[in-house]
């Protein structure tokens, strides 16, 4: 059996993957940035169109009859990362034109994805708008958010090693009626390991590494990111307490004279006054330390600072950890499995090897078969379009929890009944396949 679907704000495929695995054949993609569609057509074999309003406005015309409609709606006007302005940005309010064309075609399933943060306390606001919006078009829609990361899925339901928690949202079209009254629904997804798999034994050596890639000049540490590690480890040799903070290691403030800054906003002040005691109580090593390393003072200021996130054992040593030069400071984690990834220069670096992740490996970590192809552009594209991209597994696995659950009224929905049966019928792997199998 198969289905159509829609596939808005498409990038460059991860719900694609997932929904062509299951059967279903896109009819209809839009993706605003040129490089992200010619990577979409190159592997998937349909052209998307341009800006989703132009798409929503003539959506009689331009959109076909279809069975779902999926979306990963623009997320940086909800991200923690951006401003978080929410609705009014005009991003934020892309999600209308997914109801505008909602509204003509009325699919029997919509499945969008965003950002954690779309459900979070700021963000409140903006969530129930668009659940009521959902409603108003006449889908079924929990009222809580469904959040999922695919290092909670084991690999045999198309997990992989990356901590990439985001909000899922179905909804079944039952009618406006039915969606105002049946708002008692439960996510069909839980923030929790699945079928009782430890997100520990993931490895990013063996589930995500290329072999061959072994000192590879161009993703290799630069002599300066190498610098910074040799200094920052050499710390962590020089000052041992019998536990590392879990707070944000800010070498600004280990001098005699650091003070709080009053005009500060308090959780700032917060980590301030931490350092400011971490510093007085290991004082006699960490001078040792700044003696050594006077270099410390001319590096850029975010990778003065060190954030250890790699637990308690006795190994502190960023070569032996998953490292991330973010805009907070040098983040160093177990290489097991890795944050998210994310549409910045901001490249998980595997210590072992002292270089980066290749665009392939990034891949691997969104759930991308290794036979996705990102043409001849640069790999700052790449890994810009990895950051931006739906994780194929945890669609997948999502969207079979959605219909299981509420198999019977996708059924009767126009186009339902051949989504239900192909979604069913599918394996609990998603087997992605190439646009000519």
């Amino acid at each position: 059996m198969s289905f159509d679907f829609v596939d808005l704000f498409s990038g460059v495929g991860g719900f694609h993957g997932a929904l062509s695995a299951m059967g279903g054949t896109g009819v209809l993609a839009s993706e605003i940035d040129p490089f992200a569609a010619e990577v979409y057509d190159l592997n998937w074999g349909l052209k998307p169109e341009g800006d989703v309003v132009e798409v929503a406005a003539q959506a009689e015309v331009l959109v076909p009859e279809h069975a779902l409609l999926a979306g990963g709606f623009p997320c940086q006007p909800f991200s923690k990362g951006g401003h978080q302005r929410g609705m009014s940005e005009i991003r934020g309010q892309m999600v209308n034109e997914i109801l505008k064309i909602l509204a003509v075609r009325k699919p029997a399933v919509v499945f969008l994805e965003n950002v954690r943060n779309l459900a979070g306390p700021r963000q409140r606001p903006v969530w129930n708008a668009v659940i009521q919006g959902l409603r108003e078009a006449g889908y079924r829609v929990p009222s809580e958010p469904a959040v999922f990361s695919p290092h909670l899925l084991p690999p045999q339901f198309g997990g992989s090693p990356q901590n990439r928690e985001r909000v899922y949202i179905l909804g079944t079209y039952v009618g406006v009626e039915r969606a105002r009254r049946e708002t008692d629904v439960e996510p069909v997804l839980l923030a929790k390991p699945v079928a009782g798999w430890d997100p520990g034994r993931w490895s990013i050596a063996d589930d995500v590494l290329q072999a061959g890639v072994e000192g590879a000049g161009v993703y290799s540490l630069q002599p300066d990111e190498l610098e910074w590690v040799r200094v920052w480890n050499d710390f962590l040799q020089t000052v041992r307490p019998a536990k590392l903070p879990g707070f944000p290691m800010w070498s600004g403030y280990w001098h005699a004279d650091a003070s709080v800054d009053q005009a500060a906003p308090e959780w700032k002040q917060v980590f301030e006054r931490k350092n400011i005691t971490f510093y007085r109580d290991h004082r006699m090593a960490i001078d040792r330390w700044l003696r050594r390393n006077p270099q410390l003072r001319s590096f850029p200021a975010s990778r003065q600072k060190l954030e250890w996130q790699a637990g308690d054992g006795p190994v502190r040593d960023l070569t032996k950890c998953l490292l991330h030069f973010r805009p907070s400071g040098i983040r160093a984690k177990q290489p097991t499995y890795a944050p998210a990834l994310v549409a910045m220069a901001q490249t998980p670096v595997y210590g072992p090897l002292g270089r980066r992740l290749t665009p392939r490996e990034t891949a691997r970590l969104q759930g991308f078969p290794d036979w996705f192809d990102f043409g001849d552009q640069p790999d700052a594209k790449s890994y810009k379009q990895m950051g931006n991209a739906i994780h194929i597994g945890a669609a997948y696995y999502a969207l079979k929890r959605h219909v299981a659950a509420n198999h019977k009224d996708i059924a009767r929905a126009e186009g339902g009944a051949e989504l239900v049966a192909a979604v069913t019928n599918s394996p609990q792997y998603p087997e992605v396949r190439p646009k000519h199998a």
